[in-house]
């Protein structure tokens, strides 16, 4: 089958270990007011590729992905589930790691059918980085117009596989940039067991060309971009809600 992709990045190397082949999947369901790729919202545009084509790209430049492997990000992979679970498949099958960049916005525990789909999807996979954007449901539904519940119950769902996880979470002065609220992100963080690092990334607004070029509104036009101070700070009050639920009993070493 073919499936619709945005871009891809042939030597990423921010997006999961190593040096990586990174497959922007076009579509979205979220609209975060901080999105930097506007352009990838709308599902059924982009390029038309299959999982073999994609597969032939990784395997041309295979001796540059040491310690790599292929990312799937967006967009919404998950917006995409036949075509993302097929790639991941034919890529496990051929010892490739996978890692998927996602929201998890699409999750429903409740769904018999989907949850067969993604234990099929999980079992190919080797890493999810999960975005986490709010840990508070109504400034989450504000932030992407879409409620916190499904992420994180896609959360404890992976931890309850032993997927291995990356946490991000992005740091926006005035939405995210509150104490309380990053120590019940860390408190949460902190009842997984599977998590292996948390990436906390400040805002910018380096997107913002795209939404002039696209006729969009970008929303946070007065938001300054999120300091490095800020950022540190930020990650220590993470990792201090992280902290009090982990010394509350025995852990193995975190490497967080």
């Amino acid at each position: 089958m073919a499936g619709h992709v945005h871009s891809i990045e042939s030597f990423g190397t921010v997006d999961g270990p190593g040096v990586r082949l990174v497959v922007f999947f076009q579509g979205c369901p979220l609209r975060c007011l901080y999105c930097h790729n506007p352009d990838t919202w709308h599902f059924g545009g982009g390029t038309e590729m299959t999982a073999g084509e994609i597969i032939a790209l990784y395997e041309k430049n295979r001796p540059f992905y040491k310690n790599g492997g292929i990312t799937a990000t967006g967009g919404e992979p998950l917006g995409q589930m036949e075509f993302l679970t097929e790639l991941f498949e034919a890529a496990s099958m051929r010892g490739i790691h996978t890692c998927l960049d996602t929201s998890g916005i699409t999750f429903s525990a409740e769904n018999a059918s989907l949850l067969r789909q993604f234990d099929r999807l999980t079992a190919a996979t080797s890493l999810v980085m999960l975005d986490i954007k709010h840990i508070d449901p109504d400034a989450h539904l504000q932030l992407t117009g879409k409620p916190l519940k499904p992420v994180l119950d896609f959360a404890r769902y992976l931890d309850g596989r032993g997927v291995p996880m990356w946490i991000r979470h992005v740091i926006v002065p005035g939405i995210t940039y509150d104490q309380g609220q990053l120590f019940r992100l860390g408190q949460f963080i902190g009842s997984l067991r599977h998590v292996k690092a948390l990436d906390v990334l400040p805002y910018h607004d380096m997107g913002r060309a795209k939404y002039d070029r696209l006729g969009l509104d970008y929303r946070l036009k007065d938001t300054k971009p999120l300091g490095r101070e800020e950022a540190i700070a930020a990650k220590r009050q993470i990792l201090s809600g992280i902290q009090a639920v982990r010394s509350s009993r025995p852990q193995p070493p975190s490497a967080i």
